[in-house]
């Protein structure tokens, strides 16, 4: 396996451990962090600090037992692509939901250069409201 896969598989596992330090291994400072329009934090967050506040902080405040469960990780060299499902509960409404998503990394040398999100919008804000 080459160095950029397994860098984002110690992203995953990282995060099936709650260890938020291996799953900021590979992000720099200029690592771009795109979520997907529609869902709740989409946008774009760009370094450590910004993908933290921006996106995981959020979502250890919104929900109860959020995950990303991975059932297949693609190397494509410079491209890992991840495959999985969202899940969890949010908080405000106490809805499950279940969703699809697909990530895209863009990896060099081990660490993250772009990462892109693509899920069902529909399904996470359906447990939202």
């Amino acid at each position: 396996m080459s160095r950029n896969y397994e860098a984002i598989r110690a992203h995953y596992a990282g995060s099936d451990a709650g260890d938020l330090k291996a799953m900021m291994a590979p992000i720099t400072e200029s690592t771009a962090w795109i979520e997907m329009a529609g869902f709740p934090y989409a946008g774009t967050y760009v370094g450590p600090d910004e993908i933290l506040a921006g996106v995981f902080k959020r979502i250890g405040e919104d929900w109860e037992g959020y995950r990303f469960a991975l059932e297949r990780l693609v190397d494509g060299g410079t491209t890992i692509v991840g495959i999985g499902r969202y899940s969890g509960v949010y908080r405000k409404t106490g809805k499950p939901m279940s969703a699809r998503v697909v990530h895209v990394w863009d990896v060099e040398d081990g660490k993250v250069t772009r990462f892109e999100q693509f899920t069902d919008t529909r399904l996470v804000a359906a447990a939202i409201a």
